[in-house]
């Protein structure tokens, strides 16, 4: 198996050899074959680590607690799609011992149009919900998207018009805006949505593109952009954290492009690994998370990571690093 990593969108490079077995075996032989995973290399220190849970669509029990509370991490990110509404999820977030920020997505209202499943989504979640507000823990700065997103650019679905009433998209937008410009400016800052932005690709590869239906389009949510456009002109947006839209390609079109950072300098990245729990060729349990670290205000590693319940990393898919010795000084790479 070779060492090393594939950069963001490029030709995988040697993978973990996968047995064969069930539905969620498959999966994952999907997202670690074919997605380049690699065995890891020990990352430089970093002055904060965060783990950040994909699309969870019910993969999330006490052995995702008991890996978190080993590699402790600085804090934890959720992208939604809990599960179909129900409760278990959100009281198991609330036990862990350390920073939970999590925005809902379309799957946890239930298919409920009354917005009371999705009601009791946010309150079961309590503060470690930040749909539309602000997250602080020491250290970093995690403001919400949208909550509830479906994605295709503005559109609020009968459950979240029942859940919050009538929302244009300026009010959104002023919402995210408002919620970023009361963060600390000394503190790191991630915007995390259900759904990334428009403005990454129209392709069905793009990291917001419509994959299950021709034609191919930009399924990203428009007011998040505008967000991002408005936060800019009082301070840096470094990472833009969500899900979504799954990084296997619906009708075996292969793996969605899951990192790029524009000419601004901010980071993109696609988090939605389905399923997050699966195991290799070994026989070995595996636990997806997303990893990244922060040394000051600059991020400085981005990965996806496969790890054993043990807390060994096993596979690592490696996004984007700055050198220590280059850290005042990150490339701005075009790749959006």
């Amino acid at each position: 198996m070779a060492a090393g990593s594939s950069a963001a969108g490029g030709q995988p490079l040697d993978g973990p050899e996968l047995g064969r077995g069930g539905w969620a075996e498959v999966k994952i032989n999907r997202c670690l074959a074919d997605a380049g995973w690699n065995e890891p290399r020990h990352s430089v220190l970093a002055d904060l680590r965060i783990a950040i849970a994909g699309d969870l669509h019910g993969a999330w029990d006490h052995s995702d607690h008991s890996l978190l509370a080993i590699l402790k991490p600085d804090g934890l990110l959720v992208v939604g799609d809990l599960s179909d509404g129900h409760q278990r999820i959100p009281s198991l977030l609330r036990q862990l011992k350390l920073p939970v920020a999590c925005v809902l997505g379309n799957h946890d209202t239930g298919k409920d149009s009354s917005g009371r499943t999705l009601q009791r989504q946010i309150e079961a979640l309590g503060p470690l919900h930040c749909g539309w507000g602000l997250c602080q823990w020491p250290g970093l700065a995690v403001v919400g998207a949208r909550p509830a997103s479906a994605g295709g650019g503005f559109h609020l679905s009968q459950a979240a018009l029942s859940a919050f009433g009538p929302v244009t998209l300026q009010q959104s937008v002023d919402r995210i805006t408002t919620a970023a410009l009361a963060a600390d400016p000394d503190l790191p800052f991630v915007l995390l949505g259900h759904s990334g932005p428009t403005g990454l690709g129209s392709e069905a590869t793009a990291p917001c593109g419509r994959d299950w239906k021709p034609p191919a389009m930009d399924w990203g949510d428009q007011d998040l952009a505008l967000a991002i456009q408005q936060i800019r002109r009082h301070r840096p947006v470094p990472l833009v954290v969500f899900g979504h839209m799954h990084h296997a390609l619906r009708r075996g079109q292969g793996e969605r492009v899951s990192f790029c950072r524009d000419r601004a300098g901010t980071a993109y990245l696609n988090t939605a690994c389905v399923p997050r729990h699966g195991s290799d060729a070994a026989g070995r349990d595996l636990r997806h998370f997303s990893w990244v670290e922060f040394s000051g205000q600059q991020l400085v590693h981005v990965s996806h990571r496969w790890y054993g319940l043990g807390g060994d990393l096993l596979y690592e898919e490696r996004l984007f690093e700055v050198p220590e010795d280059a850290r005042l000084d990150a490339p701005q790479l075009s790749l959006c």
